[in-house]
């Protein structure tokens, strides 16, 4: 065995860059650097940071440079990816006697920083910032929100003591820790069980309890939560819209104090897609975003991801990326890059029609490393066109245009679907540019309804489940399921 030292370089830059690393000997034997383990823990909030494994092969993430112990004179498979825009490395290279180094470069092929998109992932937990910042790094994001919460802690003496990993660490509106290519920031995932789970993004302080039902009275409320956090600017996710009822998360929506819906990739017995667009058809403009929601090393950071549009010529700032989502220049996806506009008007922006019958040109673009099958664009849930996906030499590419003529205000946007992995299927979508006809939103009456009948399963569940300390806990929550039911009249 030789240890080897081996460097990866950005081709672009000629310095060593942060990457997601696999060596593999002609027998499947993985080879992890030093200072790393061959076998890691893969449950959730274990020694989470540095290692991943996806199904069954095993990465370590470096920061451009590490030593490895390898064998001399065998064929060595190296593979080193770092996200969907670098080409990824796969190489096979035999080491002769006393070869000590080896030397490899990755390309970027696309650069949607330069044109002001910049990925980050909306929520991620249990792993350090500085362990963060390296993933960050490796997978090219640029922006992690690492989220503290509630996590009990199985102790040796028997008991399961309440935790709070990364709390010490929160940095609010600022960065927990920055680098040249990533910024950390710590913030809070706050949990009812029913009623909803928010990430609460950017906020100035700590948002008290991170958790409350369960075992606990029902003595709070999501509403509480997102107005504390929007006091200063925050930005609120729902982390979990899959309850049947929506929870109160919903009634917080619809009250206005929720400003994205979080797609994190999983498989759900109710997915959300679906859910989102019955939100914009009742005429609330919400985006949607992606976030990994990592929590073991199982998952990799970014994916899936959101990439944020900043204003021309802004600077990458913590602050900058929130207001871009919040204002839903956005898209999220676990693979391909988006590219969409009507009339030039691009996710998150309107577009004023005068009147009926005007017709729109819509277009969109998707380029991505793994297959997807299909690049769609939409008017409302209807898919007004589609292009199927053809391979362009390592990637996958799909283009799109059509004229909508607009009967009616609405919205539009593009998403790519399917792929290679049907447990694991393609999806990108933008967040829609709205269509506004003669001052008017779209407010489609079918929808409202449906959502008004979710919020009554919410106010059903607090009116027979609850468990309340003091009745004027339970009549606050009652008054906010009233004032979302009014509002969706």
């Amino acid at each position: 065995m030789l240890t080897v030292h081996l460097r990866i370089n950005d081709a672009a830059t000629g310095k060593p860059t942060p990457v997601r690393l696999r060596i593999t000997g002609p027998d499947g034997t993985y080879y992890a650097p030093l200072g790393r383990s061959t076998e890691f823990a893969r449950g959730r909030n274990e020694d989470v940071g540095g290692n991943l494994c996806v199904g069954r092969e095993r990465f370590a993430y470096i920061d451009g440079s590490c030593e490895v112990r390898l064998p001399a004179g065998v064929p060595l498979r190296v593979q080193a990816t770092k996200g969907p825009e670098y080409e990824p490395l796969d190489q096979t290279v035999i080491l002769g006697p006393g070869k000590m180094a080896l030397r490899f470069a990755l390309k970027r092929w696309s650069d949607l920083r330069a044109d002001g998109w910049h990925p980050g992932d909306t929520r991620a937990h249990f792993l350090s910032p500085h362990t963060a910042a390296l993933e960050a790094a490796a997978e090219d994001v640029a922006v992690v929100n690492l989220l503290a919460c509630a996590q009990p802690f199985p102790s040796l003496d028997g008991t399961l003591y309440p935790g709070f990993p990364n709390l010490t660490a929160f940095s609010g509106q600022q960065p927990a820790l920055q680098t040249d290519s990533a910024l950390v920031a710590v913030n809070t995932l706050n949990v009812h069980p029913v009623l909803g789970s928010v990430g609460l993004l950017h906020s100035h302080r700590v948002v008290y309890p991170l958790a409350f039902g369960d075992d606990d009275t029902d003595d709070w409320s999501v509403c509480d939560w997102c107005d504390q956090c929007h006091r200063k600017n925050g930005l609120t996710v729902w982390a979990d819209p899959f309850n049947p009822s929506g929870g109160e998360a919903l009634a917080a929506l619809v009250l206005g104090k929720i400003d994205a819906v979080e797609f994190d990739g999983r498989p759900r017995k109710l997915p959300l897609v679906p859910l989102w667009y019955r939100l914009l058809n009742a005429g609330f403009r919400i985006p949607i975003v992606g976030g990994s929601g990592k929590d073991s090393n199982a998952i990799p950071l970014g994916t899936p991801r959101t990439y944020a549009k900043l204003n021309p010529g802004e600077p990458l700032t913590y602050s900058a990326w929130i207001e871009a989502v919040r204002a839903g220049r956005c898209f999220a996806t676990n693979g391909p890059l988006l590219h969409f506009d009507a009339d030039g008007k691009g996710p998150g922006e309107t577009l004023d029609l005068s009147g009926p019958e005007v017709p729109v040109r819509v277009r969109a673009t998707a380029d991505g490393l793994g297959r997807f099958d299909r690049l769609e664009l939409l008017a409302g849930e209807q898919v007004i066109a589609s292009s199927d996906a053809r391979p362009d030499g390592s990637r996958w590419s799909a283009a799109v245009e059509a004229t909508y003529n607009v009967t009616e205000p609405g919205w539009v946007s593009a998403r790519c679907i399917g792929g290679a992995n049907p447990t694991q299927p393609v999806f990108a979508h933008t967040a829609p540019t709205y269509l506004r006809l003669a001052g008017q939103y779209r407010r489609e009456t079918t929808s409202r309804t449906a959502l008004r009948r979710m919020v009554d399963q919410t106010r059903e569940w607090v009116e027979l489940h609850g468990r309340f300390t003091e009745e004027k806990h339970k009549r606050h929550l009652l008054d906010l399921c009233d004032a979302a039911l009014a509002r969706l009249e």
